[in-house]
């Protein structure tokens, strides 16, 4: 079993910064690629960025400039710096992987259960 755990959102006034961390635990051989994705209320959840076993990256239009993720593949944690924030990036986010769980199994697409943050105006 894999377990994604998400930690890190919250509430904070347009403009600030929050830092949302994920970290993947359990029957963990390698991991894949990592994303971070956002569903407002109401809304289809979206990808807000991402990054692969070699560290190249990629983002939504509406972050670039403003977020940026990180991994750290010794601990199976992901990061998401996101400043500038704005009252339309209010939303559940959710840590996302694809994992190998043993050295000859395929990888398996695993989710956190999300962390809500919330930017007031």
């Amino acid at each position: 079993q894999v377990q994604l755990v998400e930690s890190g959102g919250g509430l904070v006034q347009a403009g600030g910064s929050l830092r949302l961390s994920c970290t993947a635990s359990g029957s963990v051989f390698s991991i894949n690629s990592m994303g971070w994705y956002r569903q407002a209320p109401g809304k289809q959840r979206d990808l807000v960025a991402g990054v692969n076993s070699a560290g190249r990256t990629n983002y939504a239009d509406s972050v670039k400039g403003r977020f940026t993720i990180s991994r750290d593949n010794a601990k199976n944690t992901m990061h998401l710096e996101m400043n500038s924030l704005k009252p339309e990036d209010t939303a559940v986010y959710s840590c996302n992987a694809m994992i190998k769980n043993t050295v000859s199994s395929g990888a398996i697409q695993y989710w956190g259960k999300g962390t809500l943050v919330t930017v007031s105006s």
